[in-house]
């Protein structure tokens, strides 16, 4: 029966492979006809990438994009929203120029349409891959309802500085990890079929590369690291998109190596295409063609040369390609080659997704209608959110609150609609999301009395709340004075059995050109925390955030922390679904929370000095004075209302030769009466290298389901390819040597064996 299965899983891979040779046969035939009738115009055309600017139905023809798209000289929008708009440009690009080309329409469909998932932070900790791969598959369903055919989506860059704002757009700081999500996002985006239905929409992976590494944190900085950084930690969840099949790639804002990513030779070229075997087309951010214009790169007319020469093909809103290139081909700066490669791959690209075939694919008024933030949709995403959500701490077990009593909720995000969906929701529906507030009057019922009061400002500093609150999520300041706006929430608390305060960040405190210096809950209202702790009723902290933060003293004086980052369209059900018991947390954290900003970067998979920490504090070791180097919380933690504990590691074998593998088992029992998930961890160290090897690598994970009582074995497979990595050389290989194996619920909390490579 296996050797059976297994002939008809060959049969199935000779028979795709096969049929994509006769596809690619069959476009390449249709795209040389078509090239042969461009002029050049046209064809640079291609490559210009404009926002959807003044265009509003019923005006496509008559607007400055609209006329360009007659010319010829548009190869796609952003941005555009609606059948009924997309359907009016499509029809002035098919119909009214002259080679009846389609366009292309691309949006930021981030996490979510206008049904919103959780942030892709807050998503890479329910370390579900099936959930996250639905969260993109419901997105790219509800996108292609409504006339989108492209997402610049997935964002996978490793991050190990949380003062970077775009941390809450990615999945964290670990490489296998990321390189997991990445491919589970792609898969949920584009399908699994090699082929684009109506329902799916093209990937695009970003931001490519290392911009997750901006120096200081600061967006749009420079990054500088050394070539075994960069393909030990920072490449791997983009080559693992490009492995999945990702349709295209975003080139980064950052430099690298002196030289702009958009300019970048090397990883547009040398690795991207060559080394990796890329064979879609690579778009530029927002205006990064002409942003080297301020790195000191050259004017327009250079810059958009050196973006052609390194691989970039299509040009997002600066028009430097096609206002430049026939000139720099005059001159001899670019080839007719190059403006042909870039050209065809955009031409591939739509013939992929079967626009020749049919312009309106993604236009249907009856899918917008019946597909686009549904009930069940919104299930899905209520019920997906609350994977995400990570106990932090839970003394004494208050938490899950019983549904009887007084319970008082306070604080300025107990209430904030529109910040729930979090950042770049560019599609939401923000007048339907669902408030913490709302939802726990609603799961709670007639059950149990929820009293409310705002408590505090999200900051003391009006400006800064401002700047907090853009794109509409505003919390209407309240201009009473900071101790007259706690003293009310106390009143209000005065006979509650227990105090539920939604602290934190807002949902643009977070994301692009969100960048922080100090990563703490604003002071105010810590204040309002102090004062209710004051109270000496139970506490409980649902911190909102779009990054990890220092939270210091909330983990020593608050009693029980539920983060619940920013949670979509559903974030109030979900919220309350946990804080009830409803639902048992599951998450776990993918990036390290550090005592302090001093501390940062921090993150688990470092490297020993030469002089590495025993105990804190010892002189001439790699420490601080004043304070340890150990972090708040760990990658991979998170608590449950069960309580799980691990056995000893079984090996199968104490070596390992190459070609083989060896399994590595421990069994996990559920001492609580409460069923509950558990993220078991397989972690892996390479104790002597060519180079120096981090201290543990995550190389496994399994989410298993545990009854009350109940115990399982988990085994993980650890082959020579898990103990691969780059070596000094840039040679993907594996050393002889020993290994120590870690399994355990986050990368602190582990049980230990070892074994070797031979």
């Amino acid at each position: 029966m296996k050797k059976l299965s297994a002939l008809l899983a060959l049969a199935v891979i000779m028979h795709t492979h096969a049929t994509a040779q006769a596809i690619d046969v069959k476009m390449k035939v249709f795209i040389d006809a078509l090239m042969k009738k461009m002029t050049l115009e046209e064809k640079i055309g291609q490559l210009n990438l404009p926002g959807s600017g003044d265009i509003v139905t019923g005006q496509a023809k008559s607007s400055d994009i609209g006329k360009k798209i007659q010319e010829g000289k548009v190869g796609g929008l952003f941005n555009i929203k609606s059948v009924a708009k997309i359907k009016e440009v499509q029809r002035v690009a098919v119909e009214e120029s002259r080679l009846k080309i389609p366009l292309i329409f691309g949006m930021d469909v981030i996490h979510g349409y206008e049904t919103v998932f959780p942030i892709p932070l807050g998503l890479s900790c329910s370390w579900d891959m099936k959930a996250i791969e639905r969260s993109a598959q419901i997105a790219a369903q509800e996108a292609s309802a409504d006339g989108i055919n492209w997402t610049f989506s997935p964002m996978v860059d490793i991050c190990r500085d949380p003062r970077w704002g775009r941390i809450a757009e990615g999945s964290g700081e670990d490489p296998y990890l990321g390189s997991e999500i990445a491919k589970a996002m792609v898969r949920g985006y584009q399908g699994t079929t090699g082929k684009y239905n109506n329902n799916n929409i093209m990937a695009c992976v970003k931001h490519y590369a290392m911009y997750g590494a901006a120096e200081a944190g600061r967006d749009y900085n420079t990054t500088d690291m050394s070539r075994v950084s960069m393909f030990n930690t920072y490449l791997p969840p983009y080559k693992a998109a490009v492995d999945a099949g990702v349709g295209s790639v975003m080139a980064s804002f950052n430099e690298v190596d002196g030289i702009p990513a958009t300019a970048n030779k090397f990883l547009m070229t040398d690795v991207l295409r060559k080394m990796w075997g890329f064979k879609g087309f690579v778009v530029t951010d927002y205006t990064g063609i002409n942003e080297m214009i301020d790195h000191g790169m050259g004017d327009l007319k250079q810059v958009s040369a050196l973006a052609l020469n390194a691989g970039i093909d299509m040009d997002m809103v600066g028009e430097g390609l096609l206002t430049t290139l026939q000139q720099s081909l005059k001159e001899g700066k670019v080839t007719l080659a190059q403006i042909d490669a870039a050209c065809r791959r955009i031409l591939e690209a739509k013939y992929k997704l079967g626009l020749f075939d049919n312009p309106y694919k993604y236009c249907s008024e009856a899918r917008a209608a019946a597909e686009v933030f549904t009930d069940a949709h919104r299930k899905e995403a209520r019920q997906i959110a609350a994977q995400t959500f990570v106990l932090l701490k839970n003394q004494n077990n208050i938490l899950p609150l019983q549904k009887k009593g007084t319970i008082a909720l306070v604080g300025p995000l107990a209430d904030a609609k529109e910040n729930m969906p979090g950042t770049w929701a560019v599609a939401a529906r923000f007048d339907k999301a669902i408030t913490v507030l709302e939802g726990l009057k609603a799961v709670a019922g007639s059950k149990a009395n929820i009293v409310y009061a705002k408590g505090s400002n999200l900051d003391a500093d009006a400006a800064f709340e401002e700047r907090a609150g853009m794109f509409g999520k505003d919390f209407k300041r309240d201009m009473r004075p900071a101790q007259e706006i706690i003293d009310e929430a106390l009143n209000v608390a005065k006979d509650a059995d227990v105090i539920v305060a939604a602290l934190g960040e807002s949902a643009e405190m977070s994301g692009e050109s969100s960048s922080r210096s100090n990563i703490e809950i604003p002071q105010v209202q810590k204040d309002l925390l102090q004062a209710l702790l004051k109270t000496g009723k139970p506490v409980v902290l649902v911190l909102f955030t779009g990054r990890p933060l220092a939270i210091k003293w909330e983990s020593e004086n608050v009693p029980a922390i539920l983060n619940v980052w920013f949670g979509g369209s559903e974030a109030g059900y979900a919220i309350a679904d946990v804080l009830f018991g409803d639902v048992n947390p599951s998450g776990k954290l993918t990036t390290t929370w550090p005592q302090n900003i001093g501390q940062v970067p921090l993150y688990y998979n470092h490297k020993n000095t030469g002089r590495p920490l025993g105990t804190w504090f010892e002189k001439f070791r790699s420490n601080y004075l004043d304070v340890s180097n150990d972090p708040v919380y760990p990658f991979g933690f998170g608590l449950s209302y069960s309580s799980f504990t691990y056995s000893d590691i079984r090996l199968s074998s104490n070596t390992i030769k190459a070609g083989q593998a060896i399994t590595a088992a421990v069994t996990v029992t559920n001492n609580s009466a409460i069923e509950g998930k558990e993220v078991v961890q397989l972690y892996i160290r390479d104790m002597v290298g060519s180079i120096t090897r981090p201290v543990k690598e995550l190389k496994g994970f399994q989410k298993i389901t545990l009854k009350a009582g109940e115990s399982k074995t988990v085994e993980f497979k650890i082959s020579v390819n898990d103990l691969k990595f780059y070596n000094s050389d840039l040679k993907f290989t594996a050393e002889p040597g020993d290994f120590k194996v870690f399994i355990g619920a986050n990368s602190r909390d582990v049980q230990e064996a070892g074994f070797k490579l031979l």
